[in-house]
């Protein structure tokens, strides 16, 4: 094989004559070329080590406090009361240093010393002024005195041109509510939910737990928080993700999708050259720390540790729990297309390849003609079944030889690359393809993507994309960013030719793409054969809709004085009191990340409040009561959201108390009940980020968004995102083998919840909600 020889520096051979030496001046030149890449990355990493480090100061400012205190001794005043003198007395020295050396080397010491406690205080009273968080619950556009000498204090304490991970030692630790608090409102949370006699059960058992049991958890609780960084993330990223032993595939991945109503390019190799050119591009934006803090209002700070195993992380299977593991920076992608994994380096001559050159390597390996090796085509379905038989099959069959090698270029990629033989994507005409397309990325055929990767890209034939993404190491909002600067860097920056090609020319010396080889016995393709028919078992089961709502958007909402997410999860509590005559404990993902290392928290949707807005409304009440309940209604939504955000939610607590009893092996019956409660609807918001896209010059460039499985076996998953000001896109999945639910069933309800909702609201409104929700079209032309 010709890559095999390339990939040899020297080769030797004992001859009678002597030992023939051959060399490689190619593989040599990309082995220093590769070198002079690590170190550079290196060196950017630890002066970037360095920024961070002494944040929210300065590096040069060092030189400005010895430089100041040198000048005050010149003066023959002694700015340190005496402790430059200390210190020259304790200096272990030569003799032959001079005593104006002496005196100059101490006060070099001190002005460290006075600089570093400089960055110390600064870093203290910048992390109690982001613990406090009442700026949050004030009403937007009323900010109070106190809010506005405290966004004052905290761009002055935050110093100037933050990097990426700048703020991290200067972030809040999660807290832990108060016991009372957190049982207090959870029984509030399950009110609408229970009858008199089940609610009065429940309130005997939280007050069972609150008085005994529960304070001695707590106790320990707090005593982990205080030496952990965040008291819940590890446990969360453990217990909740990596010791399922279930299916990842649906239960856990998610996908994200392309463009709605644009594809770039007709080219399935076009596409994925600039695509992922532009991956590599934020891959190098990631790794020099230039991409931007998230900042809330402009002022606080979130949390960037998500952001670090985003490429070259793979999740590993075990018996009893899976592990992430994370490589050092990857220079090649792993590639799956007709049964066949290829290895393709995305560097060459120490320079990224240009979207030419990928579109180029791509192309090669669309147009490869070789045969899969036997039972290497669907390999893939052991990362979509159950966790243990791959696990063991990975300790039996690819623990050495060629299976492990090969195996060692898909898990230690940048990331995955599938090159899907169909066709998908939603067209204008014909909204139901939405459908399809979100079923392929979320499972495709169950063994053509590799669900441990971090993200795993998926080209289809027709040139659009999309990608499935591993939820242990990151939650859904840190690999939106990436895909949306992709999607932006693709058509805004790089663009295409008029025959739809990418830009540029190509060296011809690239080497060609490595085929893996694999030799996979019998008993193996067995294991194979039983993990994907587990899988094709739960991807048929699945029922997915994806539909935009393009009556009206959240500008219209806005206009109606209301929180947009406040107004979606109403009207979803609406819908689904409609399709079940019930209601359900809701989940709606929060984040937590004002404080370090935070992931998320839980908004209970199901309040007091919103059943009995939903009752009065069924119940034919008068409008002005309807719209007083739905205020209110709106208001504690709004008030539960700010609660969690701020560290004061209550099922992280409530989860990690149950993991703390199972460590000291007593049972409470009150947590069995409590994490025994069913997410019959199961709610999240995709975030969009405004700096990539121009929605108003540029308003046929709206993604679809993303979407997930469902929870429960007989509940809905619910995504939902705003793209700009007159669209919602909604993803609903639920199961076939539940006979009470249907996702387009549940779909029509949300349509009918979202227009009943307007009409209460703003009832005068409604008129132009046709027009204005028509399809937009592009004011420009790329």
């Amino acid at each position: 094989m010709a890559e095999a020889h390339q990939a040899v520096a020297f080769q030797f051979t004992v001859t009678p004559d002597g030992i023939d030496l051959h060399m490689s001046h190619q593989a040599l030149a990309e082995i220093y070329l590769s070198g002079v890449r690590s170190w550079k990355k290196r060196i950017i990493g630890l002066k970037n080590s360095v920024i961070t480090g002494v944040y929210p100061v300065s590096p040069s400012s060092w030189l400005f406090v010895v430089t100041a205190i040198l000048a005050t001794m010149y003066t023959r005043s002694d700015p340190s009361m005496g402790l430059i003198a200390k210190i020259q007395e304790h200096l272990p020295v030569s003799q032959s240093m001079s005593n104006q050396c002496q005196t100059l080397v101490s006060a070099v010491l001190f002005s460290t010393m006075l600089w570093l406690l400089l960055i110390f205080t600064m870093r203290m009273c910048l992390k109690q002024l982001l613990s406090y968080h009442r700026w949050m619950f004030e009403k937007h556009g009323k900010m109070s005195n106190t809010t506005k000498v405290w966004v004052a204090l905290v761009r002055i304490f935050s110093g100037r041109k933050p990097l990426l991970y700048s703020y991290q030692g200067s972030l809040p630790n999660l807290p832990v509510p108060a016991i009372t608090d957190t049982v207090q409102r959870h029984l509030e949370s399950v009110r609408p939910l229970m009858n008199d006699t089940e609610y009065e059960r429940m309130t005997q058992l939280s007050l069972e737990f609150e008085g005994g049991l529960g304070k001695r958890l707590h106790w320990y609780l707090k005593l982990k928080a205080l030496w952990a960084t965040n008291y819940v993330s590890d446990w969360w990223e453990e217990y909740v993700y990596l010791r399922g032993r279930g299916p990842i595939m649906v239960n856990s991945n998610y996908y994200g999708m392309d463009f709605m109503y644009v594809t770039p390019t007709p080219i399935q190799a076009a596409r994925a050259g600039n695509s992922l050119h532009a991956y590599f591009l934020y891959r190098r934006k990631l790794n020099k720390e230039e991409l931007k803090p998230w900042m809330l209002r402009s002022a606080v700070p979130c949390c960037s540790y998500q952001f670090k195993r985003m490429f070259d992380t793979c999740r590993i299977p075990g018996t009893l729990t899976d592990t992430v593991q994370h490589w050092q920076d990857s220079d090649y992608i792993a590639v799956y297309h007709s049964g066949r994994y290829f290895r393709l380096r995305m560097y060459h001559a120490g320079r990224l390849l240009s979207p030419k050159e990928i579109e180029f390597q791509i192309q090669k390996i669309l147009d490869d003609p070789s045969p899969p090796s036997k039972g290497e085509a669907k390999l893939g379905a052991l990362t979509a079944g159950d966790r243990v038989p791959w696990a063991k099959a990975r300790t039996k069959y690819f623990s050495s030889g060629v299976n492990k090698q090969s195996l060692d270029y898909i898990e230690k990629a940048a990331f995955f690359v599938c090159l899907d033989d169909d066709e998908q994507g939603g067209v204008a005409d014909d909204p139901t393809r939405l459908d399809s397309y979100a079923k392929s990325l979320l499972h495709g055929k169950c063994f053509d993507r590799w669900f441990d990767k971090s993200f795993t890209v998926v080209y289809f034939k027709n040139g659009k994309m999309g990608l499935n993404g591993e939820h242990s190491w990151a939650d859904a909002p840190v690999l939106s960013h990436a895909w949306q600067y992709v999607l932006s860097t693709d058509c805004f920056q790089l663009g295409y030719n008029a025959e739809g090609h990418c830009k540029g020319e190509v060296d011809s010396s690239l080497p060609r793409p490595q085929k893996l080889n694999w030799e996979i016995p019998p008993e193996c393709e067995e294991q194979i054969s039983g993990s994907l028919a587990a899988a094709q078992a739960l991807a048929d089961d699945l029922d997915i809709h994806v539909f935009a709502f393009e009556e009206f958007g959240k500008g219209k909402i806005k206009r109606c004085r209301v929180s947009p997410d406040a107004f979606i999860q109403l009207a979803l509590q609406l819908a689904y009191y409609r399709d079940q005559g019930r209601f359900c404990l809701t989940y709606e993902a929060s984040m937590t990340r004002l404080f370090k290392e935070g992931r998320t928290e839980t908004v209970r949707s199901c309040t007091n409040e919103s059943s009995a807005f939903v009752r009065a409304l069924e119940a034919g009440e008068a409008a002005d009561v309807c719209r007083r309940l739905f205020q209110e209604a709106s208001e504690k939504h709004q008030h539960l959201n700010h609660m969690a955000m701020t560290g004061a939610g209550i099922d992280r607590h409530l989860f990690c108390l149950y993991v703390v009893s199972k460590y000291l092996r007593v049972e409470s019956p009150f947590l069995k009940q409590v994490l025994s409660e069913p997410w019959r609807l199961s709610t999240s918001q995709t975030p969009v980020q405004a700096e990539f896209f121009d929605i108003v010059n540029y308003p046929e460039y709206v993604s679809c968004g993303g979407g997930f499985g469902p929870v429960a076996d007989d509940g809905y998953g619910v995504s939902y995102c705003a793209m700009g000001e007159r669209l919602f896109n909604f993803h609903v999945t639920c199961k076939h083998s539940c006979p009470d639910t249907g996702a387009h069933t549940f779909g029509v309800q949300i349509r009918k919840a979202l227009r009943d909702l307007l009409q209460l609201l703003c009832p005068n409104q409604t008129e132009l909600t046709k027009r204005e929700g028509k399809r937009p079209e592009s004011k420009k032309d790329l």
